[in-house]
């Protein structure tokens, strides 16, 4: 199975023999549960106060005679907390208990709890192998909503010179050269969320553009990650989420030459 390898000013320089990891078989259902494996494990853990909403009662003696009883005044035995007295004579109102206002969570989260999800190491690498799979198939890029129907062939390799490229002008140069403008407007555009959700850290959604994918450490890194909706790895780093963001295989993806020959010389997830 062979793929065209263009110039970075978007002709043809010449083809490449696509590695084993484009010919696995695409399996959505174990993407999806190494997305869900990634996901679960980056979630930050909250919970209660174990003390939250028990400070405010205090208990009530239920003997004859005694100071600030309950006893006689037929209400339920519960923790109360004083609003006002006059000599022995007492209003109270419930708290600590969870049917009072004020008082504790029934079931409060907790932080003890473990949502963390384990993945077989073969089950994942399998599960990436089947991403990359996808990024190859038109049909699977063009149902998450990329633009590319200017683009025929699958999957887009680069040469490496794309690795070097140290200024966003030329990043996006290069872009419209090989016909991912239109891609580059849909991602421009970023949404405000309604709600809390603004004040949490996550203000904006911002649509998932191409996936970059280089050999090491290099200034595309710097100057891609500038673009709106797009993301940089290494070959050796990538993952379900990245090739598959919500478990839906088929990203748009850019390789460079010496990424694909990394895939096929060290047989990265095989």
């Amino acid at each position: 199975m062979k793929a065209s390898v263009y110039s970075i000013t978007g002709q043809k320089k010449s083809q490449i023999e696509l590695p084993i990891q484009f010919s696995e078989e695409i399996r959505p259902e174990l993407i999806k549960r190494a997305v869900l494996s990634i996901q679960s494990n980056s979630r930050q853990k909250y919970g209660a106060d174990p003390l939250a909403g028990t400070k405010q009662g205090e208990a009530t003696p239920k003997r004859r005679r005694k100071y600030r009883t309950t006893y006689g005044y037929g209400i339920s035995r519960i923790k109360r907390k004083i609003m006002w007295h006059r000599g022995s004579r007492f209003g109270w109102a419930g708290a600590f208990v969870a049917n009072a206002v004020g008082g504790r969570k029934a079931f409060p989260p907790k932080s003890e709890k473990n949502f963390s999800q384990k993945i077989n190491k073969k089950e994942r690498k399998l599960a990436i192998c089947s991403a990359i799979a996808a990024t190859a198939r038109k049909e699977l890029v063009e149902k998450r909503n990329h633009r590319i129907s200017e683009i025929n062939e699958f999957p887009i390799i680069i040469e490496s010179k794309i690795e070097s490229l140290s200024k966003t002008k030329d990043v996006l140069n290069f872009l419209s050269k090989i016909k991912l403008e239109s891609e580059i407007k849909r991602t421009s555009k970023k949404k405000i969320r309604p709600g809390i959700s603004t004040m949490r850290g996550r203000k904006y959604k911002i649509k998932k553009g191409p996936l970059f994918v280089v050999s090491k450490k290099c200034p595309l890194q710097k100057s891609a990650k500038n673009i709106l909706g797009t993301e940089i790895s290494a070959v050796s780093d990538l993952n379900a989420e990245l090739l598959a963001p919500g478990a839906v295989p088929g990203r748009l993806v850019i390789w460079s030459e010496n990424a694909i020959k990394e895939l096929e010389e060290r047989r990265i997830f095989k």
